[in-house]
């Protein structure tokens, strides 16, 4: 059975809870979503205020899904690019489906339906997401159209030995007419 999904869900108690305990869940079965197994609930809270802050101030849109109990079993946020050369794109952030879920295609629903999300918002152009190397994350998101435009070599660590690569994917979501990058140089008018 597939997975429900709905942006800006009303956020109560519950959606909390069901947003921690996937939280807790994915990071502590190995998922790279910001932290490092082991994790508990009291850990992951105060990144899902941050997340809520935003919510509540306009910058950040949630995508949850809900299996057929209504339990939150996938979400990913949605965050406005605040600097105003950069407000045609929007950053995807804590991409997570249930372990329990996994292998069904929910990963897939999930991506669909934050990019339906982005479409939806007036002015977007793309989606930009980063993931952390050695995952295979960035093999998923590339079957679901991303492509790799940037890699930051050794830029997180996970211990004190382990390093990994932050990978920067990016998924236009309509036709461009413009050029894919312009690097022609234009010279500094202010000098």
């Amino acid at each position: 059975m597939a997975l429900t999904f709905e942006v800006d869900p009303a956020f109560d108690r519950a959606l909390r809870d069901g947003i921690t305990a996937l939280w807790v869940d994915v990071t502590n079965a190995g998922g790279a979503v910001g932290f490092v197994a082991p994790v508990t609930a009291g850990d992951v809270r105060p990144e899902l205020v941050k997340h809520l802050s935003a919510m509540v101030d306009g910058r950040t849109r949630l995508v949850v899904g809900r299996d057929e109990h209504g339990t939150v079993a996938a979400t990913a946020f949605l965050t406005h690019n605040a600097h105003r050369l950069m407000r045609h794109w929007i950053g995807l952030y804590t991409v997570m489906v249930h372990p329990r879920h996994q292998g069904k295609g929910y990963g897939r629903e999930l991506m669909e339906a934050a990019a339906d999300a982005a479409r939806a918002i007036d002015g977007i152009d793309a989606v930009r997401l980063t993931c952390r190397g050695g995952t295979g994350a960035d093999r998923f998101y590339a079957s679901c159209g991303y492509k790799e435009v940037g890699r930051i070599p050794n830029a997180i660590r996970v211990a004190e030995d382990d390093y990994r690569d932050d990978i920067i994917m990016l998924l236009p979501l309509f036709r461009q007419d413009r050029p894919e990058s312009d690097t022609t140089p234009r010279g500094n008018p202010a000098i």
